[in-house]
């Protein structure tokens, strides 16, 4: 009996201790927040990266539309260092997924955008090496295109830059494993001249 009582005493006694004892608390609080500052740390990351590729897909068009606005004729060899060097703003990250489309536009005497000539361009980067194709866009001549009221002055032209990118996030892909698309447009008018010739030796009005 006396040896069941000082059991049950050392027992009592044990269990004061354990519930005094703090010295774990710390371990247990650090166990509980890690994973949250790790995940808040790296959403940050992914954020500040995906806000620069956005702005840097928004410096593309601007620079596409601005390039080609500048000319007062372009040849496909012209239209594909046009596309490279604004490729190039997209440094230092990779070019792969980019799909960039320049495009003129005539708003004729009814305000309607008709689309005169459209072009795009595939990428392959090879080291330092980058090799761009020209290639036909989605938009053909004589298609209708919508563009903002504010641009719409009859018998003028407008240069259309329209830039998406795949954006793959490093550590959210369990996010969004297939990717985040960016996409950004620029209207320029040609500076040079009434319009940007390409393939022919006036300027035309489909």
């Amino acid at each position: 009996m006396r040896r069941l009582l000082k059991v049950w005493r050392k027992a009592q006694r044990s269990g004061r201790r354990l519930l005094r004892d703090r010295s774990g608390v710390a371990a247990t609080e650090f166990a509980f927040i890690v994973p949250l500052m790790l995940v808040t740390f790296f959403a940050t990351v992914e954020l500040s990266a995906g806000i620069a590729v956005d702005r840097k897909v928004t410096l593309v068009a601007r620079t596409l539309s601005d390039l080609v606005s500048q000319a007062t004729t372009v040849t496909d060899s012209d239209l594909k260092n046009v596309f490279a060097a604004s490729y190039g703003v997209l440094s230092p990250y990779p070019i792969d997924t980019v799909n960039a489309v320049i495009s003129e536009i005539y708003v004729n005497d009814a305000g309607v955008a008709k689309v005169q000539w459209s072009k795009s361009a595939t990428v392959a980067q090879s080291g330092g090496t980058v090799t761009t194709t020209l290639i036909n866009s989605t938009r053909k001549q004589g298609d209708t295109i919508s563009i903002p009221d504010g641009l719409k002055v009859t018998k003028t032209y407008l240069i259309l830059s329209e830039v998406a990118y795949l954006y793959k996030p490093t550590v959210g892909y369990v996010v969004a494993p297939a990717g985040i698309t960016l996409s950004d447009l620029s209207y320029t008018r040609p500076r040079q001249s009434i319009c940007v010739l390409y393939g022919t030796s006036s300027c035309p009005t489909f």
